[in-house]
């Protein structure tokens, strides 16, 4: 098991940008395909993006939410067992609770069950 906490997260108007973190600890984080959800109030927790495994090496295949392809950027450093999210334009429908996750050897996960360790979110809150 991974232990993930996320941060970065904060209040931004519309047009803005923040980047979200998230350290992992416990396990080899190379090992690790991570991915990042959000939940907005009263919602189901939905996909964002996501970062394989490539077999230890920096990099990986990404995957992106429409909603958020060509403004959001998924990366992992394994250098520093960390992940983050650079989210550029944002939009007051980018409000939500973001959560990271993570399971080991994952090639692409873009759904809840795919993970095993989470994260325990960051508010993100866009103004219009």
């Amino acid at each position: 098991q991974v232990q993930l906490v996320e941060s970065g997260g904060g209040l931004v108007q519309a047009g803005g940008s923040l980047r979200l973190s998230c350290a992992a600890s416990g396990r080899t984080f190379s090992n690790y395909g991570m991915g990042w959800f959000r939940q907005a109030p009263g919602k189901e927790r939905d996909f964002v993006a996501a970062i394989s495994w490539n077999g230890g090496w920096s990099g990986g295949n990404t995957y992106y939410a429409d909603s958020v392809k060509g403004r959001f950027t998924i990366s992992k450093d394994n250098a520093k067992n960390t992940g983050y999210l650079q989210m550029n334009s944002l939009k007051p429908e980018d409000t939500a609770v973001y959560y990271c996750a993570a399971k080991a050897f994952l090639t692409k996960g873009a759904r809840v069950d795919d993970y095993n360790d989470w994260g325990q979110g960051t508010q993100v809150t866009v103004s219009s």
